[in-house]
């Protein structure tokens, strides 16, 4: 499909939303003082000409080669999901009010042809005040929970326990502990005294390594030149590890030269280094800790198209012996999927990111749910199959839209345990 369509397509959509939801606007307003009901109106208009003129805009410098600066697509991203999600659900109550007069207004036209009904009966009743107060109600809710999420939720940092327990652990590990950082996107961050706060709080778990899986940067390595001093504050006595994601190679960049390309990929991979960690490119490092070994492997990224397939699995267990115990980390879960499940070589432990949990959805006790669940199938939290774990952290920082709804940045701390039959008394 051309590209000029999709847009046609997309503008269309908007407009048809702003029309219908405006119906029921007016039946709200019905009852106000008129002054007071205009100026309710102009508002409405108001607010979508800005936002119109804003995505027009942004439109028009992609549509010549450009891009529009961070902050100028942070208002037009907050615009979108602030003015239409609420939007939609404001709709539902309406459309099936509308069901039911469309249903209601065929029985009295029919019944009128038979002469059943009297003829002064309006076949088609006006729209009820009391239903579009009601979605007005409805819509308040996802409304209040985005300007939430794109003030205080965004950097709401949760940190995350787990307790994993293998029969394979050497009994000197008992009790390790890794704490895993994922999705950074550091282009994104706009507060500094909150990055800071959730690096403090990545040190003050004490964990015996400290993994991050991947995504460091938007598009560029210069996104992370303020940033580095902040996060080369991360300590751990086992050290810091680290993988590539899909965004880390300026795949989303429109280079003047391969070359280009390649440097920035160079200057990424030094931040890594300045920061303190080991990037492990399809490779492995085994960590000594009071006698026994633990192999940290580290894979680049590995998606399903679009996202590249630059992971070697095979390259980083070169010469790894098949008893050392081995965490793997792979920016993708779904590599975890197509092959490390069924791999020859046991890998008990897989670290990943990359989904963010769509930065939208509801988490609660005992339930779990986020419309990126439709794209994959393992997309937050731990799972566990065929004596294998997988753990997606939901990110630490935030892509596109500058927040976070219900799903909150996340630091992930795992402790592994030797599985209890086995531990000597």
């Amino acid at each position: 499909m051309p590209a000029i369509l999709r847009v046609g397509i997309f503008v269309g959509l908007l407009v048809l939303l702003d029309l219908y939801a405006y119906r029921g606007l007016r039946t709200i307003t019905d009852g106000l003082a008129p002054q007071l009901r205009k100026t309710a109106l102009v508002l409405w208009w108001a607010t979508h000409l800005v936002f119109w003129i804003g995505l027009l805009v942004s439109t028009a410098i992609f549509w010549s080669g450009g891009r529009p600066s961070p902050d100028f697509m942070r208002f037009i991203g907050i615009g979108l999901i602030l003015l239409y999600a609420p939007k939609i659900v404001f709709m539902i109550p309406l459309l099936l009010e509308d069901a039911y007069r469309l249903i209601r207004g065929g029985g009295v036209w029919a019944l009128k042809q038979f002469g059943h009904v009297a003829p002064e009966t309006p076949v088609m009743e006006g729209r009820r005040r009391f239903v579009s107060m009601l979605a007005l109600g409805l819509a308040s809710i996802p409304f209040a929970g985005i300007v939430h999420g794109v003030t205080i939720g965004k950097y709401n940092f949760t940190v995350r326990r787990r307790t994993l327990t293998f029969p394979d652990l050497p009994e000197e590990l008992n009790g390790f502990t890794i704490t895993q950082i994922s999705d950074l996107h550091v282009g994104s961050f706009d507060d500094p005294a909150a990055v800071e706060r959730g690096v403090r709080l990545i040190n003050e778990q004490g964990s015996d390594v400290i993994v991050f899986t991947g995504d460091m940067v938007n598009n560029k390595a210069e996104e992370m030149a303020a940033w580095q001093p902040v996060f080369a504050k991360m300590k751990a006595p086992h050290g810091l590890y680290s993988v590539l994601g899909n965004h880390d190679y300026g795949d989303y960049v429109a280079w003047p030269s391969a070359e280009e390309k390649r440097k920035n990929l160079a200057d990424l991979v030094q931040h890594h280094q300045k920061i303190g960690f080991r990037l492990l490119r399809n490779e492995h490092h085994v960590i000594e800790a009071k006698g026994a070994k633990l192999a940290i492997v580290g894979v680049e990224n590995w998606g399903l198209p679009p996202f590249p397939q630059h992971g070697d699995l095979q390259k980083a267990l070169e010469n790894l012996p098949q008893d050392t115990f081995k965490v793997l980390l792979s920016h993708d879960p779904t590599h975890w999927e197509q092959e490390v499940l069924g791999h020859e070589t046991h890998l008990p432990l897989t670290l990943s990111g990359h989904t963010h949990g769509m930065q939208f959805g509801i988490e609660v006790p005992g339930f779990r749910w986020s419309p990126v669940k439709f794209r994959y199938s393992r997309w937050a939290d731990l799972y566990h199959e065929a004596g294998k774990y997988l753990y997606v952290n939901r990110g630490f920082g935030f892509l596109g839209f500058p927040g976070r709804v219900g799903i909150w940045p996340e630091i992930t701390v795992l402790r592994l345990e030797k599985a209890k039959s086995d531990v000597q008394a």
